[in-house]
This record gives structure tokens, C-alpha cells and sequence, in this order.
């Protein structure tokens, strides 16, 4: 129920509204390394991919 759901993510909730803080850097860092991860498909070499990706996004 939505009463159910706003009781469990109530300090969330009013965070936003306090602060003004969201996770949405968070999801477009997700979203970054996912383009990353798709087109670095073919990479074999681990390290070599973490460290494009720190190269690239740190």
C-alpha cells in the first residue's frame, strides 16, 4: 500500500525535501559505466578495463 511504502522510505523521502539531495549523479555515473561496459565488450584484459574506466570517469 502506499501508507506501507511511504513508512519504509520516509527518511529518503524527506531528505529530498530537506536537502534537496537525490541519487541522480549516482545513476548517470551507473549509466556511464554501463555505455562503458558495452562498448568494451571485447576487452579480455581486467585491469586494462578498470583502468580505462578510472581514466575515463574518475
Amino acid at each position: 500500500s502506499v501508507i506501507k511504502t511511504f513508512k519504509n522510505h520516509a527518511p529518503t523521502i524527506l531528505n529530498y525535501f530537506r536537502r534537496r539531495a537525490t541519487n541522480a549523479s549516482a545513476e548517470a555515473f551507473n549509466s556511464k559505466v554501463k555505455i562503458f561496459r558495452s562498448q568494451m565488450r571485447g576487452a579480455r584484459d581486467r585491469d586494462f578495463f578498470i583502468f580505462r574506466l578510472v581514466k575515463l570517469y574518475a
